[in-house]
């Protein structure tokens, strides 16, 4: 047994991962694993109006009592959707545990999205899509993912269209939810200093009544897709560029390589190659980095930069120049060292935070079925060779494809 985490399931199908720590303060989430990706194509939007929605009221609640509820405890109760999950989570006083967690269960459950209150939702949904339109640096991601997955139910915009919410309605959303939030796919994470035997005593309570349910259908891997070079005219102050190509799914074990081949490239330290020869050496740019996301069967490494129009070629040269580097050479012993020294550094200070380690464990029960202890994790990272990093870097970014924001 995983002796850092406590994980459980109650009868009906829903799995439950614990940490117990020193602290006053108690996080809990409930994980569903489905997101945008989950939509049919009339419903695009629906996963992330769903997540809205759930703040509009219960069975037992009002819109304002749902809202106010953890507020006037001092905690917090949020939500975010992403391509393949929903999450709900709450932060309180550890003595306020329990009702922190029949809240999530009322509106995870129980929330009934009236009409009148979904159609003032809908505008502050349009209000968002426009704050990412005026924002390029966001919203060509948005366009770039799209054109990387077209084809699939991945190549659409999280947050929907104005014309494609203008058809979500109450019972358009309880379809959605019937289908997609199955007790079979659920994980409830939580953090604090509370017993195993009481945070399941908690979750029998809450969680345990409902009847188990099963998701119905499976998710169709993208299909491949060409390489592309697009130059889309924005009108743009800056030139906005990313850098792309299909990379590993969740269950790759040359995840690992790739993540840390990323992280070398164009991670958040200052010493990234990207940083150190576009920005530091160059002046060229004042955002530049790497990413690389993993979703159940494909995933998406890219490279972001903005600057000035007539410096762009010249910040794709230097990419191009730091890529083929890690293509042609191995990592001496020395690099690989501090590579993975860096990336371990980054991952224990991540993991400090506690919301960050609960939503971490959570996403790793609902996408694996078990959780690596953090010792587990380093040791995997240690185990990897140059010779991975080299072959990731030769397979992903072999023919990578290119969007351009003028």
């Amino acid at each position: 047994m995983n002796s850092e985490f406590y994980i459980y399931e109650l009868p009906n199908g829903i799995r439950g991962i614990h940490r117990q720590v020193k602290s006053g303060v108690a996080r809990c989430a409930m994980f569903i694993n489905a997101g945008s990706r989950d939509e049919l194509a009339n419903e695009f939007g629906i996963a992330h109006f769903t997540e809205h929605g759930f703040f509009k009221g219960t069975e037992h609640c009002k819109a304002y009592q749902v809202n106010c509820r953890l507020e006037n405890l001092g905690g917090e109760l949020n939500a975010f959707t992403t391509k393949e999950d929903t999450t709900v989570h709450a932060t309180v006083l550890r003595g306020d545990f329990a009702k922190a967690v029949e809240l999530i269960a009322d509106v995870v459950f129980h929330s009934t999205f009236p009409d009148h209150l979904l159609d003032k939702e809908r505008e502050v949904i349009l209000d968002e899509i426009n704050t990412y339109r005026d924002s390029p640096n966001d919203d060509i991601y948005d366009t770039f993912e799209d054109m990387i997955f077209a084809g699939s139910e991945l190549g659409h915009n999280i947050l929907g269209t104005p014309r494609s919410l203008k058809g979500i309605n109450s019972a358009a959303i309880h379809r959605f939810r019937a289908r997609t939030h199955t007790t079979d796919k659920m994980v409830f994470a939580s953090i604090g200093n509370i017993s195993p035997n009481r945070i399941k005593e908690i979750a029998e309570r809450y969680f345990g009544s409902y009847a188990a349910t099963t998701q119905e259908f499976k998710r169709v891997k993208p299909v491949d897709v060409a390489q592309f070079e697009k130059v889309l005219n924005k009108h743009t102050h800056q030139a906005h560029c990313i850098i792309g190509a299909r990379a590993y799914n969740l269950a790759d074990k040359r995840r690992l390589p790739l993540a840390l081949l990323t992280n070398i490239l164009g991670g958040p330290c200052a010493n990234s190659r990207l940083n150190i020869n576009v920005r530091e050496r160059n002046g060229l740019t004042y955002n530049i980095g790497a990413s690389y996301s993993s979703l159940s069967d494909c995933g998406l490494a890219t490279i972001y930069f903005s600057s000035d129009h007539e410096n762009s070629d010249r910040c794709r040269e230097i990419i191009a120049g730091e890529i083929k580097k890690l293509q042609d050479s191995a990592l001496t012993s020395r690099q690989l060292s501090m590579a993975k020294k860096q990336f371990i550094a980054q991952m224990a200070i991540l993991t400090e935070g506690a919301e960050s380690y609960m939503l971490g464990a959570g996403k790793s029960l609902l996408a694996y079925g078990e959780v690596d202890t953090l010792e587990e994790s380093y040791r995997k990272i240690n185990a990897v060779t140059a010779s991975e990093i080299l072959e990731v870097a030769n397979d992903v970014w072999r023919e990578p494809s290119v969007l351009i924001y003028k």
